[in-house]
């Protein structure tokens, strides 16, 4: 069951106004925090919002102008004037839900696609002794495992061996196919902090294809919001880490990808157009507990603190 939680940990998270980047969305000033939230006490379904700091309320995009869509996946669909009409919601200082009130949830739900790649860290090759791949490794999850950021991970009766994976996830802005890498970056709507939870005992199994592994219900958090692409500096130079029960098990940093976000977006597009919404989760950093002496898997009563500088962080119990 999951457990609802009001609060939001959010860590590192500063508001750049960065604009010279080559290739990023070009909406001026669109450095924000969006993010889909329940009220806890009214039912009025799914609601996106622009969070006004660390911490602080949320800014209600459907209040400020009830034309706005109300999930994210439909703000994005609008291309540059929903994001503008979000600027000028979190402009006006109006329609704010104080956050005692209110659920987060992930900031997509029912995305097209949840695209995943493998062994993208040069670093978590080097700790199972593997080969750099010479071309992305692309698996996937359903959009069904996706859960919110402090809801429950939920072992299955299926698997004894349930393991974490911090990984950093991006969203695409805009629809595509064959996408030039150097345009990729013009695709991403912004990032935000996944959880790719990972059943070993079945990742070899099935013909040793991926998918079953990755994709029981709840084994896809994701939030706590999407941080727009003008709000982080380069998301390929942020630290990342993974808590089990308050000890660090996974540390890094994003540069430590072997594929980059634009041939990423480059190489996927070759074979599947991409539409707003699409998630992407770009790999995992060395320390998962498969690869422990001895092994280390996830148990009942602990909780997993995924956490990215400038992004913020998601905390799951497992039960």
């Amino acid at each position: 069951m999951r457990v609802l939680r009001s609060f939001c940990t959010v860590r590192g998270f500063y508001s750049h106004t960065h604009t010279t980047a080559k290739n990023r969305r070009g909406l001026s000033g669109a450095a924000m925090r969006l993010v889909q939230f329940q009220r806890c006490a009214v039912g009025d379904g799914i609601r996106v919002g622009v969070e006004q700091g660390e911490g602080l309320g949320v800014v209600d995009l459907k209040a400020f102008d009830p034309s706005m869509p109300s999930t994210m996946r439909e703000l994005l669909e609008l291309g540059d004037k929903g994001l503008a009409c979000a600027q000028r919601a979190l402009a006006s200082g109006q329609f704010v839900v104080d956050r005692a009130n209110i659920q987060l949830l992930s900031p997509i739900l029912a995305p097209e696609k949840v695209v995943c790649v493998g062994m993208n860290y040069q670093d978590h090759c080097l700790e199972q002794n593997a080969p750099i791949p010479k071309e992305p490794i692309i698996f996937n999850k359903f959009p069904s495992a996706i859960t919110g950021p402090y809801d429950d991970i939920i072992l299955p009766q299926e698997s004894k061996e349930v393991d974490w994976e911090v990984e950093l996830a991006f969203v695409i802005g805009r629809r595509g196919k064959h996408i030039k890498e150097e345009e990729a970056l013009s695709y991403v709507a912004g990032f935000t902090v996944a959880n790719d939870v990972t059943a070993r005992d079945w990742q070899l199994r099935n013909g040793t294809q991926w998918l079953l592994s990755k994709t029981f219900d709840s084994f896809c958090p994701l939030g706590p919001a999407l941080v727009t692409s003008d709000a982080v500096e380069d998301p390929h130079n942020l630290d990342i880490r993974c808590l089990v029960n308050g000890d660090t098990v996974q540390k890094s940093n994003t540069g430590q990808m072997i594929f980059r976000i634009p041939a990423l977006i480059a190489w996927v597009s070759k074979f599947v157009a991409l539409a707003p919404g699409d998630v992407f989760l770009t790999g995992t950093p060395p320390g998962v507990g498969v690869f422990r002496k001895p092994p280390i898997f996830l148990k009942k009563g602990d909780v997993v603190e995924c956490q990215i500088d400038q992004l913020g962080s998601i905390i799951n119990k497992v039960v």
